[in-house]
């Protein structure tokens, strides 16, 4: 060994011990404090309010043809426009029966971005994605099953992504079609 590798030991050495004087046992304050706050009378909890029975209601104002409060108060329709002009909002049949002749998913209640693939199922028949969703839950997915908010129709499932065809209206109004994307989730 050197010189200098000796000095440096010796230095350790020495803060270590200046460490180790700092430390008191002596723990006598604490003990005071500790007798002290035990020393304090208890005090009385208040009890839990009382929590109120729920009582049901029955809606009888129908009875009495008050309007339904359920009902749109507005009416959605189209306006008249003469036959000479077309009206182009960019809806396709196909994407029109999608929008409104067809049961919702349950993966179409969440937004795509709060979705995660976790990894796909691959046997002769069909190829499976693993999707988790906010809650927890896992879902299988195959093509032509819908995800996310926009009405994402699967079309195309691999090993590291999951391939959609959304459908979502622009500030104009018009509806158009945009290719989205799940990427699997690395753990």
């Amino acid at each position: 060994m050197n010189s200098q590798n000796i000095f440096k030991i010796i230095i350790c050495l020495s803060l270590l011990m200046s460490l180790t004087a700092c430390v008191s046992r002596d723990i006598s304050d604490l003990e005071i404090k500790v007798d002290e706050i035990m020393a304090r009378p208890g005090g009385r909890i208040e009890p839990l309010p009382e929590i109120k029975p729920y009582e049901a209601y029955t809606y009888q104002s129908a009875l009495a043809e008050a309007p339904n409060p359920f009902k749109l108060f507005f009416v959605l329709s189209k306006p008249e426009i003469s036959s000479d002009v077309a009206v182009d909002d960019g809806l396709t049949p196909e994407m029109e029966r999608e929008i409104k002749n067809r049961n919702r998913e349950e993966l179409e209640q969440f937004e795509l971005d709060s979705l995660r693939m976790v990894g796909t199922l691959d046997n002769e028949a069909n190829n499976w994605a693993i999707v988790l969703d906010p809650d927890g839950v896992v879902h299988r997915v195959k093509v032509g099953n819908y995800l996310g908010a926009n009405i994402g129709k699967v079309i195309n499932i691999f090993e590291d992504r999951i391939e959609l065809r959304e459908i979502v209206q622009d500030s104009s109004g018009r509806w158009e079609e945009r290719e989205a994307a799940l990427a699997l989730i690395e753990q």
